[in-house]
């Protein structure tokens, strides 16, 4: 039997169905509720470590560029000055870099980083394991996460 231009055209193309579908509901975040409770004291030593070494390094840096800021502004000689209208003190004379030198101010700024980051560590530490025994008498702290 043999088909006509017209009948191969038809079994190419779909008929239109009666009914168009219906659009789909857009999709909406999943929410989740969790629980956190328990922390790992080691994980949690090992992040506050990292963190506090690089706040400690930025620290450093900060001090270090706000003493070079301060010095090309020309503080340090306008205190001078000001100190030595004062005094008037011919023999002794008085220089501020003495006590804030830029070598005294870094080294100060790395002993602070130092025990700041000791400190935080162990703060941290402490922090996780207080939250674990905490959480074992309460439960723990709930969160809800959505998937948007």
């Amino acid at each position: 039997m043999a088909r006509s231009e017209s009948d191969t055209h038809r079994a190419s193309t779909p008929a239109p169905s009666a009914q168009a579908p219906a659009s789909a509901p857009s999709p909406r975040g999943r929410r989740v509720r969790l629980t956190v409770s328990r922390v790992d004291p080691w994980s949690a030593m090992k992040m506050s470590f990292l963190l506090s070494v690089a706040l400690g390094i930025a620290g450093v840096v900060m001090v270090s560029v706000l003493w070079m800021i301060l010095a090309g502004m020309g503080v340090f000689d306008q205190v001078n000055g000001l100190v030595g209208q004062i005094i008037q003190d011919g023999e002794n004379t008085f220089d501020i870099m003495d006590f804030l030198g830029f070598g005294r101010v870094v080294s100060l700024a790395i002993v602070v980083g130092v025990i700041d980051v000791i400190l935080m560590t162990a703060l941290a530490t402490l922090a996780a394991f207080l939250y674990n025994v905490s959480s074992s008498l309460v439960g723990g702290l709930q969160l809800t996460l959505t998937d948007d």
